[in-house]
């Protein structure tokens, strides 16, 4: 069995454990994400909350995670994005058979957050340019995309993709022109929206992982809004990608 650890607010680590697993049905979901509801996003996988208790006590979280991996004694598991947790509960753990799923941190800011060593990882599956030095040896790893659907507008359009706050969504609407489409869980409320991006005209997104992943094929007709995040380092992953 799989157990993978997606710690984390937002739509955006369930996303990437969808591309990572793939067809694997021997997995299990470690999230405390309000999206994990949707069989949409899971996949139909099934899901271990974590108690909204521990969102902020790193030493009951951590005492919660070394149960539950004794508990469960997981063949394999996977991290996602944080190699020493969202809080920094994995510091000075041991992880049975545990590779990590890299992407792009705020380092500075998550390193206050570690209080010991990180976990040594047995594979560090690199998904961008990280920022830091990798806890185990690096394996470069490029995520699948989705191919093209029906489109979700007759007519020539702008797609704009979108699950954050309606502030950051109306900072997009404000760059579309003409016939536009949006994407987002309080408007049309379509998963995964990358079989759709294909078809349209221009596409307005942020500057998330997945986000910059799924638009990379149309990189010509894509603008990519960078927003603050705690420790998602969209600016410089805009940048990077633009070069």
């Amino acid at each position: 069995m799989i157990l993978y650890y997606a710690l984390g607010g937002g739509l955006g680590h369930l996303t990437r454990a969808r591309k990572v697993l793939g067809d694997r049905e021997d997995a299990v979901l470690l999230t405390a994400s309000g999206h994990a509801r949707d069989p949409r996003v899971t996949a139909g996988r099934p899901v271990i909350p974590v108690p909204r208790r521990l969102g902020h006590e790193r030493a009951a979280f951590r005492g919660w995670i070394e149960a539950l991996l004794a508990d469960l004694q997981p063949d394999e598991l996977l991290v996602d994005a944080f190699p020493g947790g969202v809080l920094g509960e994995l510091c000075g753990l041991e992880l049975p058979s545990a590779r990590l799923i890299a992407r792009r941190l705020r380092w500075d800011v998550y390193a206050q957050r570690l209080d010991g060593p990180l976990p040594r990882y047995a594979t560090v599956h690199q998904l961008e340019e990280l920022g830091y030095d990798p806890p185990g040896p690096v394996e470069p790893l490029t995520l699948p995309h989705a191919p093209p659907g029906e489109p979700l507008a007759s007519q020539p359009h702008t797609l704009v993709v979108h699950a954050g706050p309606d502030h950051e969504l109306q900072q997009l609407l404000a760059l579309a022109e003409g016939n536009t489409v949006v994407v987002h869980p309080r408007h049309h409320d379509v998963y995964p929206a990358e079989p759709h991006l294909a078809h349209a005209e221009r596409i307005i997104t942020g500057a998330g992982f997945n986000a910059m992943h799924e638009t990379e094929p149309y990189r010509d007709r894509h603008t990519a809004v960078a927003f603050p995040r705690q420790l998602d380092d969209q600016h410089a992953r805009a940048v990077l990608m633009r070069t």
